[in-house]
């Protein structure tokens, strides 16, 4: 099939919105080619770590299933992702089983553990979801209030071999893994989220030791890699993880991760850094991210898509980048939609 620069500049869009209602924007995008999106949370129960009681009994598995159900109809082959982390955000709270506790999860047999994230991606593929944003693989070693209450152990062989058994076990019942924050961020005093001067600094060895979960993951086939928020002073002085096509080469050609790049939240203060969303959008394009995480707001999801078509047309994204992107997402969402 043959897809228009529209359809792809759709293609590589995962708008994130916190209720079960497909707004008119995200409605036009998935009929125009977009092929993801994110059900996510409110910046309250972000910061708080769990889904408001009013969620819990609003979201019931009926209500839950009719609202993807209604997102397959725009979109037979869609990528619909939750926050489901070991420790941390649980998108789907008492929808599925939880995790163990951090204190469990530190003695638990590995067969045990991807037998139960295979049950939870189960259920979770029975409400219509079919992609878990984690696991996280950040070594928090210091400061750190964007991750704080989010991880669970600051041993990188412990880390790595719990995420790859969830990441086998969610893989195996259709659920696609997308593993978190690469290049990992051990210590960050402000948080990227809504600090645009969230930096992180540290040694380089220091920071490649911090690749040992990534690595791991890649072993395990993790099906997506989501690159950080914020700069890494050591490895790009000037470019959010994000948006530097040294870091994002970093994880191609030294780790050798050859699925699909998702940026962040292009929302972020410490990766927009006073530029528009738009501009981000193509640097983090040109980059080597494949898809790109845009809050539904407004007319902001058409309006990088505008963008992205344009800087094909004028020749500052080339045609070539843009389809292999699209078709990056294109091919996860037709892996797991079945």
């Amino acid at each position: 099939m043959i897809f228009t620069n529209k359809q792809n500049a759709h293609a590589v869009i995962f708008p994130a919105f916190s209720c079960l209602s497909l707004s008119d924007s995200v409605k036009e995008f998935l009929s125009e080619g977009g092929c993801s999106i994110l059900v996510g949370e409110t910046r309250e129960e972000y910061v708080s770590r769990q889904v408001s009681i009013e969620r819990k009994l609003l979201e019931t598995p009926e209500t839950v299933l009719c609202f993807n159900n209604e997102a397959k109809s725009f979109s037979k082959q869609i990528i619909i992702a939750v926050d489901q982390e070991i420790s941390g955000i649980c998108r789907l709270h008492d929808l599925v089983e939880p995790f163990p506790s951090i204190e469990e999860l530190q003695t638990i047999h590995l067969s045990d553990f991807e037998h139960l994230s295979s049950k939870i991606a189960t259920a979770a593929k029975k409400l219509g979801f079919n992609c878990f944003l984690g696991p996280i693989l950040d070594i928090v070693s210091g400061i750190n209030p964007w991750l704080l209450g989010r991880t669970w152990t600051t041993d990188p062989i412990r880390l790595s071999d719990i995420s790859s058994a969830f990441i086998r076990g969610i893989q195996s019942s259709h659920v696609a893994a997308a593993a978190k924050h690469f290049p990992g961020y051990s210590t960050i005093e402000l948080d990227p989220a809504i600090e645009s001067e969230a930096i992180m600094d540290g040694s380089l060895e220091s920071i490649q030791a911090g690749y040992i979960p990534f690595e791991d993951a890649i072993k395990n086939n993790v099906e997506i890699i989501m690159t950080g928020p914020a700069i890494i002073e050591t490895l790009d002085p000037n470019l959010p993880a994000s948006l530097s096509p040294k870091i994002i080469q970093t994880l191609k050609s030294e780790l050798g991760f050859k699925g699909l790049i998702l940026s962040d939240d292009l929302d972020s203060k410490a990766t927009l850094r006073n530029k528009t969303i738009s501009s981000v959008a193509i640097d983090a394009l040109n980059a080597g991210s494949d898809l790109l995480l845009v809050a539904d707001t407004g007319s902001q999801i058409q309006d990088v898509v505008s963008s992205i078509i344009q800087a094909v047309n004028s020749g500052t994204l080339s045609e070539r980048r843009l389809y292999e992107a699209a078709e990056k997402v294109r091919t996860v969402a037709a892996k797991y939609s079945t």
